[in-house]
């Protein structure tokens, strides 16, 4: 497997693992459960620069045919209000929706936004693989803390992040659901 930055050819695969992470986020946003309607949305965003969901933002796990089999999507948390402004505005012109949202993350932390898997490449370790690459490319070699929120209905995920290395760093909220933040640092290295 080959973990690479993705590329603007990415976009179509990209947007359907992110929709893999975030499947009912992404319908509140768009303000109505409709599958094909929540892809095309991210599939705008995917193919565009400079907003969350962007492929500049994003990193993808190739198989050994080439295939996309997961991504990862990731940014400097500073940036969240300029990255997130082309995706409210979209939102707003397509969809009709002015969300308000809470701040996800915070300046001092690269922000795992989402990990999606392939259903089919699901249970073989592809987003362990992922998040010890995104550890070792963020924490080890650029000294940065690495961020993200898990919901706290999910216990496997949790467990798997604190034995990876992250801890706690309080709690957030997504969309009006409280989330726990966990957070890796350089110092949990040392």
């Amino acid at each position: 497997m080959l973990i690479r930055k993705a590329t603007p050819n990415d976009s179509e695969i990209l947007a359907d693992c992110i929709f893999l992470a975030m499947g009912d986020i992404t319908y509140r946003f768009i303000g109505e459960e409709n599958t094909e309607k929540a892809i095309a949305f991210l599939r705008s965003m995917t193919r565009e620069r400079a907003n969350q969901y962007s492929y500049e933002n994003s990193w993808v796990v190739e198989d050994e045919n080439k295939k996309v089999v997961a991504a990862a999507v990731l940014y400097d948390g500073a940036r969240l209000n300029e990255l997130r402004k082309p995706v409210m505005s979209m939102l707003k012109q397509v969809y009709n929706r002015e969300l308000h949202l809470e701040d996800e993350t915070e300046k001092g932390e690269y922000y795992i936004d989402c990990i999606g898997v392939k259903p089919d490449q699901q249970g073989k370790g592809i987003g362990s693989m992922i998040l010890r690459f995104l550890i070792d490319e963020y924490v080890i070699q650029k000294g940065e803390t690495l961020g993200l929120l898990v919901d706290k209905e999910n216990p496997n995920a949790k467990k798997l992040y604190l034995k990876l290395g992250f801890q706690s760093a309080g709690t957030k909220v997504l969309t009006g659901k409280e989330m726990e933040h966990l957070q890796i640092s350089p110092t949990y290295f040392r």
